[in-house]
Formats: C-alpha cells, sequence, structure tokens
C-alpha cells in the first residue's frame, strides 16, 4: 500500500496579517500635491490652481514593489495651527499616526513650504519631503544639495515633477526607505530659550488622548493657548499643572523677547528654514515666475480694467460654447434623429403600439435630446478647466472680493460659487473652506443661482429658440451675470435680515500663473463628459419613461373632437388624429398635473406643457429638456424631423421665453442640491427656505417681467 504525506494546511489569522503601510500628503495650496496624488494612484481628482480646492481628505491606493499602500490627501495648509477646517483635518490625520507623511514642497517657495515641514516634524511624525515643480526651480536657476538636506533632515528628500510624473519612483523608494526606518528624533532647532520651554512645559504634560502627536507639539500648542488643547487637558487630573507651567513660560519669553509669543514663534520657524536654505540652496533663483505673474498682474488684476476683462473671458467662453459647439450638436441631432426614424421603422405606419412609443417618445426623444448639449457641456468645461489650472481663477476671486464685500459675502464664497457653474453639490460642500458660519450660509443659500452645468442644455435649447444667431452668445453671458447679480442682492437681504454679523477678513495666496497641462484639463472635459452619460443614462432615463407613462396614460374612452365630427363639422383626417392625441395629452395624469398648476404659471405666460416639464426639472434641471421632447415627440408624431428648438419658437413668443428663462434660473434647485444644503447646514429650516424662497423669488420676478413685457408688446 502507498502512503501520501499531505502537508498540513497553514492558515493566515487576521491578526497577523501585514498591516498595509498608510501615507498621508501634506502641503501648502497650489503646491501640486492633488497632482501628485493623481499620479500615484491614477484616480481621476479635481485639480485645479488655486487656494481651497481640496476641502476633504480623500484616499486612494498605490502599489510599491508590488504591496497596496493607502494614500490620504490632505485638505492644502499653510501649518498645523488647528485654526482653520483645513488645518483641523491636517491635524487630526497627524494624530491618527500614519507611517509615512509626504510633504510637498514647491521648488519655487521653499522659505514658506518648510514651515509645514518644520511643525510636521515637530508633531512627531515620518516625514518625507518632496520638492515638487523642481522643473521650475531648475529653469530658474536653482540648485539643491539635496544629499546635504537629508544630512540636516534625517528624513529622505525627492524632487519630483508631479504633473508630468517625474520623479515618482524616487519617491516610491523614499516612502520604503522611511518606512522601514521611521525617524526617531526630529533635527527642528527653535533656539534655546524657545526649546528650553517647550521642553520644561512637555514634562508637565500628563498622557493624552492624543497619543499620535508628540509632546513636544502638544506642549507649543499649549503654550499658544490654544483652546481646544487646554480644554482637553482641563479634562485631565493633572492638566492644570501643564497649564500653569504653560502659562509661567509665556509670560516669560514675552518679557525677554519683547513681543507676543505667537510672533516669537513664527521668527524662531522661519529663522530655522532660513538657516537650512543658506546651507541647501545655491545660488537663489535668478528667474522668479512670481516677477512674470506680477507684471501679468499688473494688467488682469488691475483695479479697474480686471473686472471687465474678466467679464469678456467669460464671453470668450459662451462665444466659443455656441460658435463651436453648433457643428457636433447637429451632428448629434441628426443622428438621433435617423435612430428615431430607425426604430419607428420597426412597425407599421401609424402603428398604437406602446412599446415603440416608449422606445421613441420616451426614451428616444427624453433622453436623445438631453445629449444633444453634449459638446456645449465639454466646450464649457474646457475653458472652466483652462481659468483654474492657469491661476487666473485665484484673480478673479481678488477682482470680486471688493464687490462681494459690500453684499456681505466673503471672497473666499467665489470660489464655491465658481464651482456651482459646474454643479451646486460639489460647490455647497466648498463652503467649508469659510471660517464664519453667517459667510458659509448665506453662500450656501444663494450658490443655486449660480448656472450650473444641469441647467446649460436648458439655455442651448431655449436661447437658439428665442434669439437670433448674433446674440445667442450675450444673451448666454446675460444669463450667468444675472445669476450672479441676483445671488448677491440675496446675500444681501440675508446678511441684513438673518444672517446678520460682522465680516470677516479676505487673505487668499494668489498663485504664480502656469501653463495648464493637456492632461489635467482633458481628464477634467472626460470626467464632466462621465457624470453628464452617467446621469443620461441613469437618472434622466429613469425619469424620461416615467414621464413618458404619465403622458401616455390613461387614454380618454371618448373624443370631443369625434363628437364635433358627429355633428357634422368637417375636420381633415391629419387634423382630426392631431386634436385626438391632443385630448389624449390633456387626459394623461401629467395633462392632468400640469392643467391643475396651470392657473398658478399662466400669469408668466406658461401653458400645461411647460409646467409639467418644470415638475421633472426639480429631481434633475435636465429633465426639463427631456420632458419638452417627450410631449412634442408624442403631440407631433409625424415632425421627427423638425428640431425641438423650432417647435418651442414657432408656439411661444420670445417674452414667454425670457420670463421661463428666468423661473428656471432662479427656482429651487434639484433634489440632490436640497439634500446636500440639509446636511450641511445642519438644519431642515435653510434648506426648506432655499426651496421655497428661491422658488417664490423666481415666479415673482417672471411675473414681473412677463406682465410689464406685455405693456410693450
Amino acid at each position: 500500500m502507498r502512503l501520501t504525506s499531505i502537508a498540513p494546511t497553514t492558515t493566515v489569522s487576521p491578526a497577523t496579517k501585514p498591516r498595509r503601510l498608510r501615507v498621508a500628503l501634506a502641503g501648502n495650496p497650489n503646491c501640486g500635491k492633488t497632482s501628485l496624488f493623481n499620479a500615484l494612484t491614477g484616480a481621476r481628482q479635481h485639480v485645479a490652481n488655486y487656494p481651497g480646492v481640496t476641502v476633504e481628505k480623500r484616499t486612494g491606493t498605490f502599489e510599491i514593489d508590488g504591496e497596496p499602500t493607502d494614500v490620504v490627501d490632505l485638505p492644502g495648509t499653510y501649518g498645523l495651527s488647528a485654526f482653520s477646517p483645513e488645518e483641523r483635518v491636517a491635524e487630526e490625520e497627524l494624530a491618527s499616526g500614519p507611517d509615512v507623511v509626504v510633504v510637498v514642497a514647491d521648488s519655487m517657495q521653499l522659505q514658506r513650504n518648510l514651515v509645514l515641514l518644520a511643525q510636521v516634524l515637530i508633531a512627531g511624525a515620518n516625514p518625507v519631503l518632496c520638492l515638487n515643480m523642481a522643473d521650475e526651480a531648475r529653469a530658474a536657476g536653482q540648485k539643491l544639495d539635496l544629499p546635504m538636506m537629508e544630512k540636516l533632515l534625517g528624513i529622505p528628500v525627492v524632487e519630483t515633477v508631479a504633473s508630468r510624473g517625474q520623479g515618482l519612483p524616487e519617491l516610491l523608494a523614499a516612502v520604503r526607505r522611511a518606512a522601514a526606518a521611521p525617524l526617531a528624533r526630529h533635527r527642528v532647532v527653535l533656539g534655546e530659550q524657545l526649546d528650553g520651554a517647550l521642553a520644561a512645559i512637555a514634562a508637565r504634560l500628563p498622557p493624552g488622548p492624543r497619543s499620535g502627536l508628540s509632546r513636544e507639539w502638544n506642549a507649543l500648542r499649549l503654550l499658544l493657548d490654544d483652546a481646544a488643547v487646554v480644554a482637553r487637558l482641563r479634562a485631565l487630573p493633572t492638566g492644570e499643572e501643564a497649564i500653569t507651567e504653560a502659562r509661567r513660560q509665556r509670560m516669560r519669553l514675552e518679557t525677554e523677547a519683547g513681543r507676543p509669543v505667537s510672533v516669537f514663534v513664527a521668527e524662531r520657524t522661519f529663522g530655522f528654514v532660513d538657516g537650512f536654505l543658506r546651507e541647501t540652496r545655491t545660488p537663489p533663483p535668478r528667474i522668479d515666475t512670481r516677477v512674470l505673474s506680477d507684471r501679468l498682474d499688473d494688467v488682469i488684476a488691475h483695479r479697474y480694467l480686471g473686472l471687465p476683462i474678466f467679464g469678456a473671458v467669460l464671453y470668450a467662453i459662451f462665444w466659443l460654447t455656441f460658435t463651436v459647439g453648433e457643428a457636433p450638436m447637429g451632428w448629434i441631432e441628426t443622428g438621433i434623429g435617423w435612430l428615431g426614424a430607425l426604430v419607428t421603422g420597426f412597425w407599421p405606419h401609424g402603428s398604437d403600439s406602446l412599446l415603440r412609443s416608449l422606445l421613441v417618445d420616451g426614451v428616444i426623444a427624453g433622453v436623445g435630446g438631453v445629449l444633444i448639449f453634449l459638446p456645449n457641456i465639454l466646450l464649457l468645461f474646457l475653458g472652466l478647466a483652462l481659468l483654474e489650472d492657469s491661476g487666473y481663477m485665484a484673480r478673479a476671486a481678488f477682482l470680486t472680493d471688493r464687490v462681494m464685500h459690500r453684499f456681505g459675502l466673503h471672497g473666499k464664497s467665489f470660489l464655491p460659487m465658481m464651482t456651482g457653474f459646474g454643479c451646486s453639490v460639489p460647490g455647497i460642500l466648498a463652503t467649508r473652506t469659510l471660517e464664519n458660519e453667517r459667510d458659509r450660509l448665506t453662500t450656501m443659500l444663494v450658490l443655486p443661482l449660480m448656472s450650473c452645468g444641469a441647467r446649460l442644455p436648458i439655455w442651448m435649447l431655449l436661447v437658439p429658440a428665442f434669439f437670433p444667431p448674433a446674440w445667442r452668445a450675450p444673451a448666454l453671458w446675460i444669463i450667468y451675470a444675472a445669476g450672479v447679480a441676483l445671488a448677491l442682492l440675496l446675500a444681501l437681504l440675508l446678511r441684513r435680515t438673518l444672517l446678520r454679523g460682522e465680516d470677516a477678513p479676505f487673505v487668499m495666496e494668489l498663485p504664480p500663473y502656469r501653463m495648464p497641462t493637456l492632461r489635467s484639463v482633458l481628464l477634467k472635459m472626460l470626467d464632466r463628459a462621465r457624470l453628464y452619460l452617467s446621469k443620461a443614462g441613469t437618472v434622466i432615463l429613469g425619469i424620461s419613461i416615467l414621464l413618458w407613462a404619465a403622458t401616455s396614460s390613461p387614454k380618454p374612452s371618448s373624443y370631443r373632437i369625434d363628437s364635433r365630427v358627429a355633428a357634422g363639422e368637417a375636420v381633415a383626417a391629419a387634423d382630426l388624429a392631431a386634436a385626438r392625441t391632443a385630448e389624449e395629452l390633456e387626459f394623461s395624469v401629467a395633462g392632468r398635473a400640469g392643467r391643475f398648476l396651470e392657473p398658478a404659471f399662466a400669469p408668466l405666460g406658461y401653458d400645461w406643457k411647460m409646467v409639467t416639464a418644470m415638475i421633472g426639472a426639480f429631481a434633475a434641471k435636465e429633465v426639463f429638456v427631456a420632458q419638452m421632447g417627450i410631449v412634442y415627440s408624442i403631440a407631433d408624431p409625424e415632425e421627427g424631423t423638425e428640431g425641438l428648438r423650432a417647435r418651442i419658437a414657432r408656439d411661444y413668443p420670445p417674452l414667454v421665453g425670457v420670463s421661463l428663462i428666468l423661473f428656471l434660473l432662479i427656482s429651487a434647485p434639484c433634489m440632490a442640491t436640497i439634500a446636500v444644503t440639509r446636511r450641511e447646514s445642519g438644519r431642515w429650516r435653510w434648506a426648506l427656505l432655499q426651496l421655497f424662497g428661491l422658488t417664490g423669488i423666481a415666479w415673482l420676478v417672471s411675473f414681473v417681467v412677463y406682465q410689464v413685457g406685455r405693456l410693450f408688446t
């Protein structure tokens, strides 16, 4: 008998499974940190060349020598003072104890960027210094002694160009090296006076809940009288001793230095950075990118010329959106018409098949009517991406700050509002960069007045229907400008009534101008196309089917037109079919809802077709276009070759078009915006105020415009 030996199966328990490496990316705004995150993870992250773009920490995964590694992209911050939301998020992440912290620094702005590195070192983290944008620094004549940097700091130092993926292998090797040999003690020297004071305070500190941060860092925060640290210590049995020692050391340092301790600490930190750079940087840059940026800003950010230039830039983007987008729109429209005719051909002429109506009148007319405007979406976001990545958007925030303050808005509100031109949801999330709660609530409530990307298909439908070609780009510019103007007026009203309070000062760095990379711009365009197509294939498709069902059923048991024919009235066969279709629409669920609400909107010039389309637009603004396409496809089945814009222009005068544009611009945002307003504000009352308040203002403005306009027409 033959015996076979079977080796026992070895099972690795979760407890013995190696823990995955966790890396955090930290850095000042505009240092290219998020670009580095994208390069490492391959994630399609939103990248922009202005402060505050990274509102929340983001996570991803990359591999080092085949092993998965988790990475966290922290908000851009100038320090770890915990005074702003970005600083609090960054400090809390360091307290959680990542294995390695990659401190990303702009190689052209090392004197300022390395202050954050000094604080990370004092906090007890295990850092790697990543000198990004090294190509710009070398082109300017800067030379860095990397071995000397590593010797003085005791940590790995690498150069990268994140936008081009250069230096990534070296960075990964440095991360692996830092993880294998964590830093035992930092080499930041702040002077005998300050170092002695911190040591005395640290000796009095009891064991605290934030063990991920060094005792020296907690001593420094206590020396600076950080309210959060003081509150935590007072809750501990021996915490009062450390608070008393910190107060004594603070008084001693201020007496000896003759200035506030916060100023003294800042001077010592910058002194360490200056001394470090004197030993490692030779020579300083010959040409600073700031010089060119300052020369451009003399014109572009001019006190009087800046705003007109900004308006002209936006007008150019809208002109590009219309003129260049017209041809591909026509191609898509022709293709959708061909597809509808092809599907219709599967049934006999005049067939009443519900499946044919669902596919042609519901899916193709609804979703296809929205897809037509994809080229305009891409072109608009091409322009906005160029403004963001070039650094011009930060100038626009600077230019509009003075105007916005007069209306009760903070200068930082401009950035979330510009984000709102893409989508209101991320715009509202971006209000987290505002420290003042009143500023944040005000911005949140008025932000839906920024014409989002979901409204662009509506403008692409209505503007050509009611305006001649020469007026289309100016009309689109006026729509966007009207939204901004109304937002400012509403913000002024809110700050003088519900949200009274003092204005916070506006401080923001203007980054140097940079040439946008093709990859970043294309990623933004493709992301917008992906989101748009995803919504068209899910939300809009589902709503289109529901709206088709609502406009197709129930059917009337008898027709008024048949009674008239029976009474002897002569009606042509084509007119008889059209009259029956019109009666079917009125009898349907959508028709009844539209008829029920029509009296409330008749003073604005709208009929039941427009009313039902606006009901659907509450779920997603693009649904207005889909619903109008469904209604006209069902109502005019023999006119499939005629464009929807032409049919709307035929049925409604321009005054109704202007009233409708204003209503859709101002009225309640989509359900997702209402939901995120509720979540971010923490109360339903603000979300409901946004919902009913904006709708009421929209009705009032449209009513005045329509009724006054009728007096002159």
